[in-house]
């Protein structure tokens, strides 16, 4: 990645130095507006992972020592992007699930859980059906009157008695982005609650400061703005989290304390830190597959992409206002997509698909998001198939 420009970005030199790194996903000639989603890959990704399976052919077993390297250096490279104190607070996971499932699974007793009815389906379906089994005690706070979220709402909800409190940085349907984070989380600590955030869709798109966030705990993964692809995941837990006694449930052969000496006292000994939270035999092929999007997103820096993206966004907006069309988003209160309120949003994303404009939908939202590939003129392109398409439905715009 010698070549990638420096200071602010623009089309021209990323057309030049960055799109040659994507020659693979850019082939397909599609206008791709859901990166919110799934992000695309560098042709190095499968490089990289052809690495690790090469390992796997010419050493087998003795693959682990560059494997097990691997993992400490996806550790490393999610603690930087978080802003982590130490890379042993950084637990890989294969879903931003298992990670809320093993803080759930930690905490003692039947825990009283707080959270939004915005989160996420997976978080969301996972804190049902643990409350659903009499695992946990659950609250929820409503949207406001404008179906937002926010800090101050949260905190008239939290009582003395709640032991978690479960809140997404950036909300995964308009993008809402959820500030004054480290408020909360000193309200909590306050009546000795414990504060996760779900950074998935804030991690890669603006700085991020777990230190200074003062969360418990962060989950988040690399599927989308990281260019990861699926199953590279992380848990993260505060120093002090990992210093006040709490003890994995979920937890495997990887993180007792002499990992290949096979011994077995009862109770188990754990590694120190976050090595107690390791499982059992790692996919390491996942580290692999996430490297080169870690690598990219910290060469080019996340402050940097998030100028251009909003740059981006900015731009986009405005010509979907020429069409008639109103979005949330392109602004410091949204993550890094625009949402379009519209009835039969996911129609309208299947219908776009159909016109080569890849996108999504969630609920009522269709959601667009380009990245740093996206050229103005396939923005002027998808705006125009958009109102195409809201026409061909005889949508009143």
């Amino acid at each position: 990645m010698d070549r990638l420009p420096s200071g602010p970005l623009r089309e021209e030199a990323i057309k030049r130095c960055i799109a040659p790194l994507f020659s693979r996903t850019l082939a397909n000639g599609h206008i791709y507006l859901a990166n919110h989603s799934l992000g695309r890959p560098l042709d190095q990704m499968a490089e990289d992972v052809r690495e690790g399976i090469t390992l796997w052919e010419t050493k087998l077993g003795d693959a682990w020592d560059k494997w097990l390297a691997e993992q400490e250096a996806f550790r490393s490279r999610i603690a930087k992007l978080i802003g982590a104190p130490s890379a042993d607070s950084v637990v890989p996971k294969t879903s931003a699930g298992q990670g809320l499932r093993t803080i759930l699974n930690a905490l003692p007793g039947r825990p009283r859980v707080l959270s939004t009815r915005g989160e996420f389906d997976s978080i969301d379906l996972i804190l049902k059906q643990y409350a659903a089994l009499d695992r946990i005690e659950m609250r929820w706070v409503e949207p406001d009157v404008d179906g937002r979220f926010t800090v101050a709402r949260l905190r008239e909800h939290l009582r003395s008695g709640v032991d978690l409190v479960v809140i997404s940085q950036v909300m995964f349907m308009d993008g809402q982005i959820i500030h004054d984070l480290p408020s909360l989380a000193e309200a909590c600590h306050a009546i000795r609650a414990r504060l996760l955030v779900d950074s998935y869709h804030a991690v890669g798109v603006f700085p991020l400061d777990a230190a200074a966030m003062q969360a418990d705990f962060m989950i988040g993964g690399s599927y989308k703005y990281l260019r990861g692809g699926p199953g590279a995941c992380f848990l993260y837990l505060s120093p002090e989290a990992l210093c006040s006694g709490l003890r994995p449930l979920d937890t495997g052969w990887f993180a007792r304390e002499n990992m290949f000496g096979y011994e077995r006292p009862d109770p188990p000994k754990l590694r120190f830190g976050g090595d107690a939270f390791l499982e059992s035999t790692p996919p390491v092929l996942t580290y692999y597959q996430a490297r080169s999007g870690q690598r990219f997103a910290l060469a080019m820096g996340v402050e940097r992409l998030r100028a251009y993206g909003l740059d981006l966004l900015t731009r986009f907006k405005s010509y979907l206002i020429d069409i008639g069309v109103k979005a949330v988003g392109g602004d410091t209160e949204h993550g890094a997509f625009l949402a379009v309120r519209l009835d039969n949003a996911a129609a309208i994303s299947k219908k776009l698909a159909e016109r080569g404009v890849i996108t999504d939908a969630r609920g009522p939202w269709l959601r667009l998001c380009p990245d740093c590939l996206t050229t103005d003129n396939e923005l002027r392109m998808a705006a125009a198939k958009l109102v195409q398409v809201l026409e061909q439905m005889r949508y009143c715009i």
